[in-house]
C-alpha cells in the first residue's frame, strides 16, 4: 500500500512511538514569534532548562505588534531579544528586518519539501505550501521543541481534497479556501492533514499555494499540504542551488515527498471550480460561507489588505490592479500592510504604494496588527471590515467589530463601492 505525502515525511522523522496512534518525531524547524515564544521561554528559564536544541534550526520574529505599541508588548520584544542573542539565534528578525512570520519565513527559504516544522501559532500550516508537515502547537510543546527538537503528533490521517476546472475571472486562491472550508465545515478536519491536489492547485503560484494551506487550520486540521513541483523549485531555488546540481536534480530528490498513486486516504472531497464565484464569510465562522452579489448591501467601514493570508506582493497587486485609478469612497478607511519588508520594497518599486495613495489607503510597516485586533486598525464595536485575513471570530479584530473574509480583489471592490462589491464590476487583470 502506498503513502500519502504527510504518511512519507511522518516516518522519515520518527524517533518513538509512545502508543498505537502516538508518535515522537524529529523536528526541522521550530520558529517562534513575540506572542507565544516569551510564554515558554521565562517558563524554560524557571525550571533551569533555558537551552536551545539547535540555534541553526530556531527561527523567531518580531511580527504581532511592531514596532510595540505598550509597554507589555515592548516586554515581550525584550524577552525574545534577550533570548535570541543568549543563544546566538542567528535568524533572529527584530523591527526593520522582520515582517509578518508566515510570510517571512518562506521568503527566506526556511520552508523545504519533507521538513516537519512547529511553532506556536495556529497558521504555521501554511508552510505545507512547500511540501513541509507543518502545525502550530501549544506551549508545552514549543517548549519541549526548543529543548529538544522534538514533537508528540497522531499519526497522520489525510482527507484529499482535489480542485478541478479552472478558476474563473476575479476568483482566486482565497475563493477556493473559503469554499474548501464551507465543504468541510470547522471541525470537518480535525486531527487530519488536508492534502490539496488537482489541476487548479497545480497550476497556482506559491503564494497562492500558501493561502490555501494557511487557511487549513480553519477547517480544524492539523496542516495543509501541497505536493512539491517545479513551482516549489523555482521558488527555492535562490536557496537551494548549492546543494543540487541542476532544478531537475532537486525536483527528483524532492519527488520522495509525492503521494503514491495508491495511497489510502480517509476521506477524498472533489470539486469542481469552473462555476466558482467570488465568496465571503458572513457571521462568525469560518465555514459561514456565501457568495459576494449575497452581500452587495452590506455597508463596511474598513478594508484590511494584509495578513500572512494574503499580505504578499501578488496579493498587492492583485487590489492594486483594481484601485488603480481610482479612489475609495469616502466613508471607508482602508488599510494596507505588506506583510515583510522586501514585499514593501517591491510594491514601492513597482508603483503599487503609489497606487494605493492615491486611492486613499494608509500604508503600514509589516505587522499582524488588525488581524487579531492588536494594533494597526482595531475596529470599535459596531464596525464591520472587509478583510483578507483569515480568522472572522467574534472580536478578532476588536470587541463588537464584525469581520467578512474576502480575497485582495473583492477587498479592494468593496474599499471603493463602501459595500461588500464582486471586484468583476471593476477591471482586474491578474488571476489567481
Amino acid at each position: 500500500m502506498g503513502k500519502t505525502i504527510a504518511e512519507k515525511i511522518f516516518n522519515a522523522h520518527v524517533v518513538e512511538q509512545l502508543t498505537e496512534t502516538e508518535y515522537v518525531i524529529r523536528l526541522d524547524g521550530v520558529f517562534c514569534h513575540e506572542i507565544t515564544t516569551p510564554i515558554a521561554i521565562n517558563d524554560l528559564v524557571s525550571r533551569g532548562k533555558d537551552r536551545v536544541f539547535d540555534p541553526n534550526k530556531i527561527k523567531a520574529v518580531i511580527d504581532h505588534v511592531t514596532p510595540a505599541k505598550d509597554s507589555k508588548s515592548a516586554m515581550q520584544g525584550k524577552i525574545m531579544r534577550d533570548w535570541a542573542r543568549r543563544h546566538q539565534i542567528k535568524d533572529f528578525f527584530d523591527i526593520g528586518r522582520n515582517g509578518v512570520c508566515h510570510a517571512l519565513f518562506p521568503e527566506k527559504g526556511f520552508a523545504r519539501p519533507g521538513y516537519t516544522i512547529i511553532m506556536g501559532d495556529s497558521h504555521t500550516c501554511t508552510y505545507g505550501a512547500f511540501g513541509a508537515f507543518a502545525a502550530g502547537v501549544g506551549t508545552t510543546a514549543l517548549e519541549v521543541g526548543i529543548l529538544k527538537g522534538v514533537c508528540t503528533f497522531l499519526y497522520p490521517k489525510t482527507i484529499w481534497v482535489v480542485l478541478q476546472g479552472e478558476l474563473p475571472q476575479g476568483v482566486y486562491a482565497k475563493d477556493a479556501i473559503l469554499y474548501i472550508i464551507s465543504k468541510l465545515g470547522v471541525n470537518g478536519a480535525t486531527d487530519y492533514v488536508i492534502e490539496f491536489d488537482g489541476p487548479v492547485v497545480n497550476q497556482m503560484s506559491m503564494e497562492s499555494r500558501m493561502t490555501l494551506c494557511n487557511m487549513a487550520v480553519e477547517a480544524g486540521a492539523t496542516c495543509g499540504i501541497c505536493m512539491p513541483d517545479m513551482e516549489t523549485v523555482d521558488y527555492l531555488w535562490p536557496f537551494i542551488q548549492h546543494e543540487f546540481s541542476s532544478k531537475t536534480h532537486a525536483l527528483e530528490t524532492y519527488r520522495q515527498f509525492v503521494s503514491d498513486a495508491d495511497a489510502s486516504y480517509d476521506r477524498m472531497l472533489e470539486l469542481d471550480v469552473n462555476a466558482l464565484e467570488p465568496l465571503v464569510t458572513t457571521g462568525y465562522k469560518p465555514d459561514q460561507v456565501v457568495p459576494v452579489r449575497e452581500m452587495s448591501t452590506t455597508k463596511i467601514d474598513q478594508v484590511y489588505l494584509g495578513s500572512c493570508t494574503n499580505g504578499r506582493i501578488e496579493d498587492l497587486r492583485i487590489a492594486a490592479s483594481i484601485l488603480r485609478g481610482k479612489t475609495i469612497r469616502d466613508s471607508v478607511r482602508a488599510i494596507v500592510s505588506p506583510a515583510t519588508p522586501k514585499i514593501y520594497q517591491q510594491a514601492l518599486e513597482e508603483g503599487l504604494l503609489q497606487i494605493f495613495m492615491e486611492a486613499g489607503f494608509c500604508v503600514t510597516n509589516p505587522t499582524c496588527g488588525a488581524c487579531l485586533g492588536m494594533s494597526n486598525g482595531v475596529l470599535a464595536e459596531g464596525e464591520v471590515c472587509a478583510s483578507t485575513t483569515n480568522r472572522n471570530f467574534n472580536g478578532r479584530m476588536g470587541k463588537g467589530g464584525m469581520v467578512h473574509l474576502m480575497s485582495p480583489a473583492t477587498a479592494a471592490a468593496s474599499a471603493i463601492s463602501g459595500f461588500i462589491t464582486n471586484s468583476t464590476l471593476y477591471t482586474a487583470d491578474s488571476r489567481r
